[in-house]
This record gives C-alpha cells, structure tokens and sequence, in this order.
C-alpha cells in the first residue's frame, strides 16, 4: 500500500535528523538558545544612555533640568562639561550619545516668559539611538516646561494630546520581538533542515536506492514534506509557550488560526528547502544556498524596517517572501486578536508561494532522477 511506504519515508526521515547526535543539537538547543537571547538582545529600546552637560546657569531652573535628566532611567551617566571644547571632544570620541548646553541665561528668561536658550548636540553617527534620546530629552524639557510661571499661565489655553499606545500599552519591546522570532526561527530551522534533506542521501549513497524504490516521486516529495513540518509544528509549539509564560506575551487570538496559517506557512518554507536542496549536489552548498535565501528574507520582511518604508522598486520583491506574510499573522494572533478574513488574506499568498515551489522542487527532482 502506499501510505505503507510513505509512513516508512517518513519515518525513516525522522529518525536520520533524530538519531544524528549532532543534528538533535541543531534542532533542540540552538533555537531555544535563539529566542532566549534574541528575545532580550535584539531590541531597539534605547538603554544605559551617556550624556554630557553644560550647565552655565546659576539659577533653579537650570540645576532642576540637570536634576530631572540624572533622574531619569534612560540615562547611565550625566557627566559634566567645564568648556563647550569639552562637550566636542566627548561627541568627537563617541564618549557620550548626547550634548546638552545651558545658557547661562536660561532661568532668567524662563522667569520673563522669554524663548530659554538650550542646545542638545546628538551624535549623527548613531543615528536611530541619537534621534530616540532626542525624543526622550524633548519629552523631559517639555514636562519642565509646563512647570515653568509661563507654562502654567498657557496651560489652561492650550489643548492637551494624551496618546495611548494600542495593543502594547506599556510599549514592551518583547511583545513586538517575540513574536517575530516565532516565525523567523521557525524559517531558519525549516529551512535548513529541508535543505539538507536530499543533499545528504546524496552524500551517503542512499539516493540512488531511493530512485530504484518502489516510491514514486510524488511520494518521495511528500514523505521529504511531512518531517520538516512536524519538526517546525513542535518548534513553533515550543514559541508559544515561551512567549506566553516566559516572556508573558498576551496571546489574544485563536491558536487555531495561527496553526491553520503556520500550516500552510511551514510548506510554503519546505518547499523553498527541497527546491534548494534539489539544486545541491552537497550538504555544503545546501547550507550556503539556504543562507543565501534566509538573509534577504529577514531584511526583506518588515521584521525590523517596515516594508512601506523601503523604496518603490524593492517593496515588489517582498511578495515572494513567506516570512512577510506570517509575521502579520502571528502578531496579530498574539496583541489584537485578529479576523478570520486577515489571516485568510495573508494566508492565500503562502499557499501560492507553497504550490509553485513545491512544483518547482518536484520538477528538478524528476529531472535529477532522469
């Protein structure tokens, strides 16, 4: 029967990556080790900041702004600078991310309602960290600001804007991060291990007795299939409950959708292996061709940049990449709880993308066997 000699395949698939010491490796400890640091490391919170001031003021509103900024837990270490050549050389040696100077003015024009004189000098050379210690400084003047005798005399003609941050109200950084490894580990490992799946029968001499097999080739394809996707099903398992009672993700929509998507997801990514392990004559050349698919991935997915973002003629080549479609679905499953109709939307594209390149897999393995 032939789902007797699938279940063989398949099993014998399974216990070729289980049984090989350092394959178990590979699939257990590695991602594991992964989203535990990633989920810490890989963050664009700005932290343990260093900044330096110069303060030519005497009076209180001058030392409170220092005061207020040495308070503040965004900021390591507040140094003080004598000479605006000091403040320089700081930024110059990249000793300190920010620059602050205080006219020596600046608590008597605060008292006079005049424009006070404050410069901030950021280090152009880290740009995104430069820009949000901006922010956060700007945050800190202007709460001072709103103290000040001209502040509170405005306050009541001014209208307030009060921002609320939906579905990560305290702006965690893990929930947006998280989330995103789920389905960007769940690629690497899928990946690699479909990559070397033909590569190594053919290394080890055991693919010219799967040609001579009584196994079709379509049954060949599947029984290559079906292992990656159950090894990725567990690991993506494995995620969720991490990112619920590790990290405490709230996982505010249906896990049934999110395995539905992580089906078609997990084939869509098994079918991009085989067509690159069927290309490869050697279990090398499948890892440096997997590679060669998984960086551009990752950029190219709106994992750290958002696609919209990118210029008008990149953003088309987005659309063959699945990990772009998985993310928002597995974001979405996690903060807002999110429609059938969405998940199907993003859904339909993984389908495609599985279909064409399993075909594709299919036809190179029928011609390799040729």
């Amino acid at each position: 029967m032939w789902w007797l000699r699938l279940k063989s395949l398949i099993v014998k698939e399974l216990l070729a990556v289980l049984r090989d010491p350092k394959s178990r490796l590979i699939l257990i400890g590695p991602p594991i080790v992964q989203l535990l640091v990633f989920s810490y490391a890989a963050t664009l919170d700005v932290r343990n900041v260093d900044i330096m001031v110069l303060n030519r003021d005497s009076g209180h509103w001058g030392s409170e702004l220092v005061q207020r900024i040495e308070a503040s837990p965004t900021f390591r270490s507040v140094a003080r600078a004598d000479s605006p050549e000091q403040l320089r050389r700081a930024i110059d040696r990249q000793q300190v991310t920010a620059a602050i100077r205080i006219d020596a003015s600046f608590s008597r024009d605060i008292e006079a309602g005049r424009p006070a004189g404050l410069q901030v000098v950021l280090d152009g050379r880290r740009s995104n960290a430069s820009q949000i210690v901006s922010g956060y400084l700007i945050q800190i003047v202007g709460t001072l600001s709103a103290e000040t005798p001209s502040g509170k005399r405005n306050l009541a003609e001014t209208v307030l804007t009060i921002p609320r941050n939906w579905f990560n109200p305290n702006l965690n950084f893990q929930w947006f991060m998280v989330p995103n490894l789920v389905a960007s580990i769940a690629l690497l490992i899928g990946l690699i291990v479909t990559a070397l799946s033909i590569a190594r029968e053919r290394e080890l001499g055991t693919f010219d007795q799967l040609m001579v097999s009584p196994l079709r080739t379509h049954e060949i394809l599947i029984g290559k299939l079906i292992p990656p996707m159950i090894i990725g099903l567990f690991h993506i398992s494995v995620y969720i409950l991490a990112a619920v009672f590790v990290f405490g993700v709230p996982l505010r929509g249906s896990l049934l959708l999110l395995y539905g998507s992580a089906f078609f997801y997990l084939a869509s990514v098994v079918g991009l292996g085989l067509f690159i392990s069927a290309l490869s004559k050697t279990q090398q050349q499948a890892i440096l061709g997997a590679f060669l698919f998984l960086v551009p991935a990752m950029l190219l997915s709106g994992f750290a940049t958002p696609i919209e973002n990118m210029p008008d003629w990149l953003q088309p080549v987005t659309v063959i990449n699945p990990l772009r479609y998985f993310l928002v679905v597995v974001k979405g499953v996690f903060l807002k709880d999110i429609p059938l109709e969405e998940v199907v939307r993003q859904t339909v594209p993984l389908c495609l993308i599985a279909i064409v390149t399993l075909t594709a897999a299919a036809w190179l393995f029928r011609r390799r066997m040729e």
